[in-house]
């Protein structure tokens, strides 16, 4: 039987209900990655319901969190204070009036969002379409996202692998982040 959690996910802590996609208890803490209507997101586990709960759920508890996704967790991390940096300039070069609260970038790495206070004008809205979409191409996410999902290929990060890429792993997005390292 599939297992329902509370998960607090994104920004600003919003609590859903997610079903476990395999048959596993979560323990309150344990941080967890969730497929929600945004995208992947990590989350952490606020409690496990009880069978008997009624209603729909946000999404589904895919797996904890591995080292693996740590890896690319601080790569979004430093990548989103540069974004936020980035649309600060572009607000002052364009002398808007515009108090940007913080940017938050979905786990996927395909969806990043700018949190303003007050009206977000179509100027506002231009600038942070083109930050996103420069940014995305700058720092090539989808590709580090699959690599650390994927790994470069058949037994990537072991002595097996093929493609070059062995336990010294040098051909993924960063050293290191495959999928099935030793």
């Amino acid at each position: 039987m599939l297992r329902t959690h509370l998960v607090r996910i994104g920004l600003f802590g919003n609590v859903g209900r997610f079903r476990a996609a395999d048959p596993v208890r979560f323990p309150r803490a344990s941080r967890v990655v969730c497929r929600t209507r945004r995208g992947l997101e990590v989350g952490e586990v606020l409690a496990e319901e009880s069978e008997s709960a009624p209603g729909e759920c946000d999404g589904t508890l895919l797996r904890r969190v591995t080292v693996e996704d740590d890896l690319l967790l601080a790569r979004l991390q430093s990548n989103r204070e540069d974004a936020f940096e980035a649309c600060v300039r572009k607000l002052s070069e364009h002398a808007l009036d515009a108090s940007l609260m913080d940017v938050e970038h979905l786990f996927d790495g395909q969806s990043i969002y700018f949190y303003f206070l007050g009206e977000v004008t179509s100027e506002i809205e231009a600038i942070t379409s083109d930050l996103a979409e420069a940014y995305e191409a700058q720092v090539q996410f989808r590709r580090f996202t699959d690599n650390v999902i994927t790994g470069c290929g058949p037994g990537c990060g072991t002595d097996d692998a093929e493609n070059g890429c062995g336990a010294t792993c040098s051909s993924c997005a960063i050293a290191g982040a495959c999928a099935t390292t030793k």
